[in-house]
């Protein structure tokens, strides 16, 4: 399974649709949602797994104890996990979490108290997806971290670009190429500077036209 597969598959569409009946946004809001969190979050982990060797060790210890990979085939445990996820957010964005929040809340038009409580669903699906590749890539201790994310993201990303024609791998196109840029060597200005905020995207339509691809004609 790659990323895109997480999102557009059975469990990401189990969750999207908790999310709906839970807090009454579209279903496809919640999948473009995952299509910028997922590769956000990783990209985070990465960072935070290359640049200290304790993150490192204690995410290697925290896939093998808590994310096994399970939840992908009982997507349901997401909704009993979401203070679970909120941990999660909090750890990988820190200081940061309420910009995040604040940016992906402008660009899905999920509105701000319910943004945080939607992403505290989809954190444990994303580390079970993490910890599922991990396990299948043999990756047994915290120094390999790092490859293994950024073969995830790459992996993404080459997908998305041989399928531009799915509004979806426009978003993970255009987050992951995002992502690239390691000139702040800050994953939130690389990925939400020039993704979310527009910035160099906005000529093209940015997110927010690829967002009105998906929100106007998917459901």
């Amino acid at each position: 399974m790659n990323l895109i597969d997480l999102i557009t598959g059975n469990a990401g569409s189990q969750v999207a649709s908790k999310a709906e009946n839970k807090f009454g946004i579209s279903k496809n809001q919640v999948i473009a949602l995952m299509a910028v969190a997922a590769p956000l979050v990783i990209s985070y982990l990465r960072k935070k797994s290359q640049d200290d060797p304790n993150e490192a060790e204690a995410l290697n210890s925290a896939l093998d104890k808590d994310h096994d990979g399970s939840i992908l085939d009982n997507p349901s445990q997401v909704e009993d996990r979401q203070q679970e996820g909120g941990s999660i957010l909090d750890h990988i964005f820190g200081g940061q979490k309420s910009q995040v929040e604040n940016q992906l809340s402008q660009n899905t038009g999920i509105s701000m108290d319910k943004i945080g409580p939607v992403l505290a669903m989809i954190a444990p699906l994303i580390m079970g997806f993490i910890g599922k590749e991990k396990q299948s890539s043999g990756v047994n201790s915290g120094g390999g971290l790092g490859d293994l994310l950024g073969g995830i993201l790459g992996g993404a990303q080459n997908q998305a670009q041989a399928e531009p024609s799915n509004p979806l791998n426009d978003i993970l196109g255009s987050v992951l190429g995002g992502g690239n840029s390691q000139s702040a060597g800050n994953p939130l200005n690389d990925i939400l500077g020039s993704v979310l905020g527009g910035g160099g995207q906005q000529q093209q339509g940015g997110l927010g036209g690829l967002l009105g691809s998906i929100l106007g004609g998917g459901r």
